[in-house]
C-alpha cells in the first residue's frame, strides 16, 4: 500500500467512488480510496437503485440529470453494465397543492431543459396502467426516470477511477486523521499510516465517526427506510411479454415509490411512525447487514398502496430490505470544503446516492481542482449549517425531513421541528405582538406580525397567503410613516488590524470606505462570480464592520479565513451585535427624539457611533427598504432597553414592528435584489447589474478582477431586469421560465406582491438584446401564462430623494 497521496478519500460507496472518479476525469491521478470492507458496504448494497430529476432546487435537478446522463459514459468507458432501465416515471398529485407543486416544477424544467410534462388521469392511466387513478389530478411524467445496479454501478465508478491511476484500499481501516502545522494530513489506518494533501469524508453511515476524528460534527443521522419486493404479477408479466417495462411511480399522498423489479414490483415507503437509527453511533461492524423487518411501522402505507396499486393485494412478498440510510436536517448532501479546517472535505449524506453520486463527485472534485464548482451548489454546501448546530437539533429535524419526504414543498413554509432554538432577547417582546415565526440558519425571525383574528400560523401555499393583508398593513405603515424589525439576521462580521483596508481592498470588488462612511460592494470568485452581496462601514481607520447574509456565515467565514493575511483580524459577530431597522418618511424624528447627537448631518451612506437613550450604539443611514432609515447596532445586552427607548418615542410618530415578508414586499418596490435569489454563485456582477458597485478605477488585483474586466469589456449575454406581471392570485416565487414569440427566453429569480404599489413584480434574466423598457413577454406561473411587461423605473422614490435626501 502507498503512503504518499494527494487525495485520501474515506468511503467504498457509490459517492466515494464517485468522487474518486471525478479527481482522475479533471486530472489529478495521484489519488486513493480508503474502504474499511468491500465496496458498497453501509447503504449503496442495499439500496433501492432508482435514480430521478425532480428536486425543489433548480441547481440540485441539474446535477441529478447530469448523474444519469453519465451511466451510460461509464458504460462505455468500462465496458462494465450498469443495469441502466430508463423506464420513465409520474409523480401523481392527488389534490390541488400538490398539483401546483408539479406544475411549479414543470415550468422550472423548460429552461433547465428537462422535457418533463404534466399528464391527466387517462394518460397516466396508459403509461402506467396498474395505477388506480381515483381521485388524482394529474402527474408530472420525466422520461429520465428509471433505476439500475446499484452494485454493478458502483464497481463501474471504481474501475473508471482505476483506469485514470486512482489507487482502491479495501479492508483498510482509518483508525484517526490527525492534521499537520502545514495543514496536510496523516491518515491512520490499520495498514500504516498515509500522508495525504487532503482529506476527503465520504463515510456514509460513518460520516459521524470519521468526522469526529477530526473533531468535525456532521450533521447528519441514519433513518431506518423499508422496502418490500414482491413475487411475479401477471399485469407485469403481461407488459415484459409484450417487450415493455412498468415506469416508476411516485405517489406522494401514500409516501410510496414503486417500480418493476423482475416480474414483479419493488415499493417503498416514507412511512410517518418512522424511527431513527443507531442514535448514538454507527457500529463499525455493521455493513452487509440488514434491520430486523418492521410491519407494523408501515402497515397504513401498505393499506393505502392496496388502494392506489390494486395488484399489490394478490402479491406475495418475495422479500423486505430494510436497512438504514444517512440524512442531513433538509435531505441534501453536505458537500465541499469544511469551514475551519484547512484541506477537509467533505461528500456526506448523500440520501439520493444514485440520483445526486455523479453531481457530488463533480462538484467536489472541480471545488478541489479548480477552486470552485461551475454552478450554485449551496444546497448542498457543508457551509449552510453553522456550528451551533447539535445532534439534538439534527435528528429531530431528520425525523421532520424523512416523514416530509414525499410532501408538498411550499416557498413559504416554515417546518416546526426543534424551534424554537436559536432566539434573540426581542422573542417574547416580538411574540406578545402578535410575530409570526420564521427561522433563518436556526434562529427565528419574524415574519409578520398578526393582529385581531389573524392567525398566528401562516397557510402554506404556492399563492397569496392568509399572510398576505398583515404584510400589506406592515409596508403601508413603513412607507407612510416608520416601522421597526431586528437586525439580527444580518451576517456581521469585525475586520480590525493595521492591513485591514489593503485586504478588504482584495477581497472586495468594490471602494472600500473612508472613515465614518458605508459602501456597498459585490465579493467576487477568482472566476468572477458573485460569492457575496456586502455592506462595509469603516468605523476608524484599521476597524471595519461587514454586513451580509446570515444564513451564510460558514460560507462567508470560510472564504474570508482561506484568504486572511498577516496584520489582519476576523472575527464573526453576527450574534454578538443586534439592533434594529427603523425605516419610513418619520423615521429620522424617531431616532432624533431618542438620543442628544445631532443626526441633521447623517448624510446617506453615514456611520457613526452615538447613544441612542442609555445604550451606545453604531448607526449608519442605510436601508433595505429602499426608504430613509437607519440601521442601529447595540450590544445585545442592550438590546431591550434599546427597543423600549425607540418603541416608546416612536409611538407619536406612527412607529409599527414589521417582518420579513413585508421587508421582501418592499424591496421589489426599488428592485433591489436578494442574496442567494438575484445574486448568487451562478451570476456574475455585470449580469445582475452589481458590476455598478466594482471600482475598476482601484490600484489593486482583487479577487475576481480579470474575470469581472473581461465581463465589462464583452458584456453580458443576459441581463437581470424587473417586470410588472399581470398576475391573479399566484406571484413570481423562483424559477418560473419567461416566454417571448413562444419561446423560453429567460427565467425569474423571484418576485412577490408589491403592497405599496399595488403590483405584482418580479425580477429575472433576458437577453441583452431583447431588453427594451415595455417589452411585453410572459411568465408561466403555476401552468398558467400570465402576460407581464419589461419596467425599469422604481415604484417607488425612483429618483432616491427620499432614500438619499
Amino acid at each position: 500500500m502507498k503512503l504518499e497521496t494527494r487525495v485520501a478519500v474515506i468511503g467504498g460507496g457509490v459517492v466515494g467512488c464517485s468522487v474518486l472518479y471525478h479527481l482522475t476525469k479533471l486530472g489529478w491521478s495521484d489519488v486513493m480510496l480508503l474502504e474499511r470492507s468491500e465496496l458498497t458496504s453501509g447503504s449503496t448494497w442495499h439500496a433501492a437503485g432508482g435514480f430521478h430529476t425532480l428536486n425543489g432546487d433548480t441547481n440540485m435537478a441539474a446535477l441529478q440529470g447530469y448523474t444519469i446522463r453519465l451511466y451510460k459514459e461509464l458504460e462505455e468507458i468500462t465496458g462494465m453494465s450498469c443495469g441502466l432501465h430508463h423506464v420513465g416515471g409520474v409523480t401523481l398529485a392527488d389534490n390541488q397543492d400538490r398539483f401546483d407543486m408539479l406544475l411549479a416544477e414543470r415550468a422550472k424544467h423548460r429552461f433547465m431543459g428537462l422535457e418533463t410534462e404534466i399528464v391527466g388521469p387517462e394518460e397516466i392511466k396508459k403509461i402506467a396502467p396498474i395505477t388506480n387513478t381515483d381521485g388524482i389530478i394529474g402527474a408530472l411524467y420525466d422520461p429520465l426516470d428509471g433505476h439500475l445496479d446499484p452494485s454493478g454501478t458502483t464497481h463501474a465508478y471504481a474501475k473508471a477511477a482505476r483506469m485514470g491511476g486512482a489507487t482502491i484500499e479495501t479492508h483498510c481501516m482509518v483508525r484517526e486523521t490527525n492534521q499537520r502545522p502545514d495543514g496536510t494530513w496523516d491518515v491512520v489506518t490499520d495498514k500504516g499510516t498515509i500522508h495525504a494533501e487532503h482529506v476527503v469524508n465520504a463515510g456514509g453511515l460513518w460520516a459521524r465517526e470519521v468526522g469526529a476524528m477530526a473533531g468535525i460534527y456532521f450533521p447528519l443521522h441514519p433513518m431506518e427506510h423499508q422496502y418490500l419486493v414482491t413475487d411475479s404479477i401477471p399485469q407485469i408479466e403481461a407488459i415484459i411479454d409484450a417487450g415493455g417495462e412498468h415506469p416508476h411511480v411516485m405517489d406522494p399522498a401514500g409516501e410510496s415509490y414503486l417500480r418493476q423489479e423482475g416480474r414483479g414490483l419493488c415499493i417503498g415507503f416514507y412511512e410517518q411512525p418512522c424511527k431513527p437509527w443507531a442514535v448514538d453511533g454507527t457500529p463499525w461492524e455493521f455493513g452487509h447487514e440488514l434491520l430486523p423487518d418492521d410491519y407494523d411501522k408501515i402497515t397504513d402505507s401498505i393499506e393505502f398502496a392496496y388502494k392506489r396499486f390494486p395488484v399489490l393485494a394478490e402479491a406475495g412478498v418475495k422479500s423486505v430490505i430494510h436497512g438504514p440510510f444517512t440524512f442531513a436536517p433538509d435531505g441534501n448532501p453536505l458537500v465541499g470544503p469544511v469551514p475551519g479546517v484547512r484541506n477537509y472535505w467533505s461528500a456526506c449524506g448523500v440520501m439520493a446516492g444514485f440520483s445526486q453520486g455523479g453531481g457530488v463527485g463533480l462538484t467536489l472534485a472541480q471545488w478541489m481542482i479548480e477552486g470552485e464548482p461551475e454552478r450554485d451548489v449551496f444546497a448542498m454546501d457543508v457551509a449552510r449549517f453553522g456550528d451551533w448546530i447539535s445532534p439534538g437539533y439534527t435528528r429531530p429535524k431528520v425525523i421532520e425531513n424523512y416523514q416530509k419526504r414525499f410532501s408538498v414543498a411550499y416557498p413559504n413554509e416554515e417546518l416546526p421541528a426543534a424551534r424554537p432554538n436559536r432566539t434573540t432577547p426581542m422573542y417574547d417582546i416580538f411574540s406578545d405582538l402578535g410575530a409570526v415565526w420564521g427561522q433563518q440558519y436556526g434562529l427565528e425571525v419574524p415574519n409578520y406580525f398578526a393582529q385581531g383574528d389573524e392567525p398566528s400560523y401562516e397557510t402554506p401555499s404556492f399563492r397569496r397567503s392568509d399572510a398576505f393583508d398583515a404584510t400589506g398593513r406592515e409596508v403601508r405603515a413603513v412607507r407612510s410613516a416608520v416601522g421597526i424589525n431586528e437586525v439580527h439576521n444580518f451576517g456581521k462580521y469585525r475586520i480590525t488590524g493595521h492591513s485591514a483596508r489593503d485586504w478588504l481592498d482584495r477581497i472586495m470588488a468594490g471602494r472600500i470606505p473612508k472613515p465614518g462612511r458605508v459602501s456597498l460592494t459585490p465579493m467576487l470568485s477568482a472566476k468572477g462570480k458573485l460569492i457575496g452581496d456586502f455592506t462595509v462601514s469603516c468605523l476608524k481607520e484599521g476597524e471595519f464592520h461587514l454586513t451580509a447574509s446570515y444564513g451564510s456565515q460558514a460560507f462567508h467565514m470560510r472564504w474570508f479565513l482561506q484568504h486572511q493575511e498577516n496584520g489582519v483580524h476576523v472575527e464573526n459577530i453576527s450574534d454578538r451585535l443586534n439592533g434594529f431597522q427603523i425605516a419610513g418618511p418619520n423615521a429620522a424624528q424617531a431616532l432624533s427624539a431618542c438620543t442628544r447627537d445631532d443626526i441633521s448631518d447623517l448624510r446617506f451612506l453615514d456611520v457613526r457611533r452615538m447613544t441612542v437613550g442609555m445604550t451606545d450604539c453604531i448607526v449608519q443611514r442605510v436601508s433595505y427598504t429602499g426608504d430613509l432609515g437607519y440601521e442601529i447596532y447595540c450590544d445585545p445586552m442592550a438590546q431591550r432597553q434599546l427597543w423600549w427607548t425607540l418603541w416608546q418615542a416612536g409611538q407619536s410618530h406612527g412607529m409599527v414592528p414589521f417582518g420579513m415578508r413585508a421587508m421582501m414586499s418592499l424591496r421589489l418596490d426599488k428592485f433591489f435584489g436578494s442574496w442567494m435569489q438575484e445574486f448568487s454563485p451562478d451570476y456574475t456582477a455585470a449580469e445582475t447589474g452589481l458590476d455598478r458597485f466594482i471600482s475598476f478605477s482601484k490600484n489593486t488585483d482583487f479577487i475576481g478582477r480579470s474575470a469581472a474586466e473581461k465581463d465589462r469589456a464583452q458584456g453580458p449575454t443576459r441581463k437581470l431586469v424587473a417586470f410588472e406581471v399581470d398576475a391573479n392570485d399566484a406571484d413570481v416565487n423562483a424559477y418560473e421560465p419567461i416566454w417571448l414569440d413562444g419561446v423560453v427566453v429567460g427565467f425569474c429569480t423571484s418576485g412577490g406582491y408589491s403592497h405599496y404599489a399595488e403590483k405584482s413584480v418580479a425580477l429575472g434574466f433576458l437577453p441583452v438584446d431583447r431588453v427594451t423598457d415595455g417589452l411585453e413577454v410572459e411568465i408561466e406561473i403555476l401552468g398558467q401564462m400570465r402576460k407581464a411587461r419589461v419596467i425599469s423605473e422604481p415604484l417607488f422614490d425612483a429618483d432616491g430623494a427620499r432614500m438619499r435626501g
